[in-house]
């Protein structure tokens, strides 16, 4: 795993979107436009701020729906975690869970109201053809070498400009600059253990309130009295118990918690557990069980999806929900599983019967895509597995402060199959133009009239994020790392300085002056 001083900054390489093509929401045959990229890597920081900005990715490819020209506007969705209760039909599907693995029992029929497909499926589906047509093999490792090349001899080059002292002195600075303003300096090594006086100490856990204390030890407590009925398998992996509530007062409503950490009987019928495995680069645990999961992909697919056998290949697999361009990052304040792409594996009586495809961030969990074995359809797995993605999100707050929301892909308001997403409250839209959050409640009435939406009700308001200086773009040419406009100097071709503008108003100044442009 890459430490988190030493990341490599991110190599994208930008695609237009030139031609209409096929919907896979509302089936129209050139209905959907997008513009992307193919993402050689990714820092979490960098995808952090792209979905910020309305982007997705499919495997490797990020796009970003030409929101006033398609024909399904997609609006980012996210949901608030620290204040979801869930909702009358979400402890149905909650309760139908805890039913059969006490007693076996199956609930008949379902609810028309409970999707049981995953939260961001149809994002993936819609975009196949489109990714066909993009499917790069690139060498990322000659990309790599002549990074680390052009880097060593920039290296070099200010080594002999500057004395040695000057030069950590800068960087040093930088690395204030960037902690105090969210921003990851990929390129300094950054002191986890500050000097007195400078700032909380982040290898030791946050100070808490004494009445904070106090229910930690109640809560212990309860759970010394209640651990030899509890069942190991309902928690994810490495989720400490103290994390999991004691059994809610009558007079206090059941929290999502209190229903999926229920104790089952001893003789319970079912034993499940979640476990949550690194995906890219791939874990020991992820390629022991590569095989099974992806037979419950193809399953899935086949049944749910009508694909013919010969379609939900081990390529398409690997590709679009194995193969990540996020790195892999463990910094000292984040989650103990570090950033990254992860298969949130469930585990019913020691098989997998279903997987959820998520991307963890520096402020959220980001749900990629769902499967799940059809034999188990009457659990609403699609429901049950969003409430523990958010369940998991919460946890991950504990540590880690700043992650606190779950983002559950789009909202398409005009495709029934999409609008159940809009029922995890709170949870806000993206403003297509601002790009500034807002609670679905303000938004729902403005769709209803329009497909396309700005839902940012200040008319002076604009992009903050706007690149304004599209000269300060870093692009990667020729084992080179170079400013857009000395770049710009020596092509002068107009038609590709509309392409690179393009892609800098898509991204943003911040990403622009990050991420790396391949050329």
């Amino acid at each position: 795993m890459a430490s988190w001083a030493a990341l490599s900054p991110s190599i994208v390489e930008y695609f237009e979107g030139e031609d209409f093509y096929r919907c896979g929401y509302c089936k129209n045959e050139s209905g959907s436009l997008s513009n992307g990229m193919w993402a050689h890597s990714l820092t979490a920081q960098d995808y952090q701020d792209l979905i910020d900005r309305g982007g997705f990715r499919s495997g490797k490819y990020v796009y970003k729906p030409v929101m006033n020209q398609t024909c399904c506007p997609q609006y980012t969705i996210r949901c608030r975690p620290l204040q979801f209760q869930p909702s009358k039909s979400h402890k149905k599907v909650l309760k139908k869970m805890l039913k059969f693995l006490a007693k076996g029992e199956i609930s008949k029929g379902s609810c028309e109201d409970e999707p049981m497909d995953s939260t961001a499926e149809d994002t993936v589906a819609g975009d196949f053809a489109l990714i066909n047509k993009l499917d790069i093999r690139c060498d990322l490792k000659t990309l790599r070498d002549d990074l680390q090349e052009s880097l060593e001899s920039e290296e070099k080059k200010g080594k002999n400009a500057k004395k040695e002292e000057s030069t950590e002195l800068t960087e040093s600075q930088r690395a204030e600059e960037k902690l105090g303003s969210g921003e990851p300096s990929p390129s300094v090594k950054v002191q986890t253990t500050p000097k007195p006086g400078k700032g909380a100490d982040l290898t030791k856990p946050p100070c808490r309130k004494a009445k904070e204390i106090r229910k930690e030890r109640k809560r212990l407590k309860l759970m010394q009295r209640s651990s030899a009925e509890e069942p190991q398998g309902l928690r994810a992996q490495g989720e400490p118990p103290s994390l999991i509530p004691p059994k809610a007062k009558s007079n206090a409503p059941k929290s999502l918690e209190d229903f999926i950490f229920e104790p089952l009987p001893e003789d319970a019928s079912h034993k499940l557990e979640v476990r949550v495995v690194r995906s890219s680069p791939p874990s020991s645990q992820f390629k022991a069980t590569f095989q099974e999961s992806y037979q419950i992909y193809k399953r899935y697919q086949m049944i749910v999806h009508k694909d013919p056998p010969d379609k939900p290949t081990v390529s398409q697999f690997t590709r679009f929900l194995c193969s990540s361009p996020l790195e892999a990052e463990n910094p000292p304040d984040g989650p103990e599983c570090g950033y990254g792409s992860f298969h949130q594996q469930y585990w019913l009586d020691g098989r997998i019967i279903a997987v959820g495809v998520i991307d963890i961030l520096p402020h959220c969990v980001s749900s990629v895509y769902l499967y799940y074995d059809p034999d188990y359809s009457f659990l609403s797995l699609g429901v049950y597995s969003a409430l523990r993605e958010i369940a998991f999100t919460k946890q991950l707050h504990e540590k880690t402060s700043q992650l606190s929301y779950y983002y559950m892909g789009f909202y398409i308001h005009s495709c029934p199959k999409m609008k159940y997403k809009g029922q995890y409250r709170p949870s806000d839209l993206l403003c297509p133009e601002t790009y500034v959050w807002v609670p679905i409640e303000q938004c729902l009435p403005s769709l209803e009239n329009s497909k396309y939406c700005r839902f940012n009700q200040d008319p002076e308001a604009g992009d903050e994020g706007r690149s304004q200086d599209p000269d300060r773009l870093q692009v990667f040419y020729r084992k080179a790392v170079l400013p857009y406009g000395v770049y710009r100097r020596q092509r002068r071709d107009p038609r590709e300085e509309a392409a690179v503008l393009q892609y800098a108003s898509l991204v943003g100044q911040r990403c622009s002056e990050r991420m790396l442009l391949f050329r």
